[in-house]
């Protein structure tokens, strides 16, 4: 036998915890999978619909009305550096919806795979990540709309626009924490399925989507910071409106934190749990 032949030999070797250590490896080696998986759901979200792609306009679109309405008009709260209330709203949606799209997707997305989870083997965290293409598409579609927005209102954003991607990056790891842990739930036990609704529901009014963050107290700031989507829904109106709508800084290195140990924490448990998961769908 040559040296390369037993270099071959010895490659195929199986080594107990080998599995373990190459998985982030594995991760990239089975890259076409999950561009197969996102392009699936892609065809998925769109085939046979009435309105198509359009829903990505309309569901943010009408969102931004009502918000606009209700808490510009009604309430009469005061917009965030003079900006027009539904430029605010909309910079604030958007983060929030991709947020959400990311975090339902996703958390669901395990045990609506069921079939291929059970007859074969890959790394199973590229079916979560997998989701989040669709997300981003219907992003960028809602980006569409605050174009027009911004246009309309004559709204002429600063260099900080520039740094957009980086809060997009940071909404697509804040929703990737905690939809790889209920995901993880959600195959161990089904009637997690019923919480992601209502949390995102929640969610929804405790962010500063449909407001501006600067109408929380001093002394409320950092706590409320506890939201990570507080300090990435301030970026991304940083970005959009311009310096007169500052970032709050120790609460953004707090939201950082958040995002960060929630990020740790689910991939950790989405790495123990997924060990069983082919016995439990």
């Amino acid at each position: 036998m040559s040296t390369s032949q037993a270099d071959s030999v010895r490659r195929l070797v199986l080594e107990a915890g080998g599995a373990d250590r190459q998985y982030w490896l594995d991760l990239w080696r089975y890259r076409e999978l999950f561009f197969i998986l996102a392009w699936r759901d892609v065809a998925v979200r769109y085939k046979q619909t009435v309105i198509g792609i359009a829903w990505a306009f309309l569901r943010p679109f009408l969102t931004m009305v009502v918000f606009t309405v209700v808490f510009g008009r009604i309430a009469k709260l005061p917009s965030e550096a003079g900006a027009p209330y539904a430029v605010m709203v909309f910079a604030g949606l958007l983060p929030w919806t991709l947020f959400s799209s990311v975090l339902g997707d996703a958390a669901a997305s395990v045990i609506g795979n069921g079939q291929l989870v059970s007859k074969v083997y890959f790394p199973r965290m590229v079916i979560p990540l997998a989701t989040m293409v669709v997300a981003l598409i219907d992003f960028l579609v809602s980006l569409v709309i605050l174009a027009g927005l911004m246009l309309w209102y004559a709204v002429i954003p600063g260099w900080q626009i520039l740094l957009l991607p980086v809060f997009v990056v940071l909404t697509l790891l804040a929703a990737l924490g905690p939809a790889m842990w209920l995901a993880a739930m959600i195959v161990k036990f089904r009637d997690f399925r019923f919480v992601v609704p209502f949390v995102i529901q929640v969610g929804l009014y405790v962010s500063p989507v449909g407001f501006s963050a600067t109408l929380v107290p001093d002394d409320w700031k950092l706590l409320y910071n506890l939201n990570p989507l507080v300090g990435i829904i301030d970026g991304f109106r940083w970005c959009v409106l311009g310096g007169d709508s500052p970032i709050y800084l120790p609460g953004f290195v707090l939201s950082l934190a958040v995002i960060a140990v929630m990020l740790w924490w689910g991939t950790r448990s989405f790495r123990r749990t997924e060990r069983s998961f082919a016995d439990l769908i």
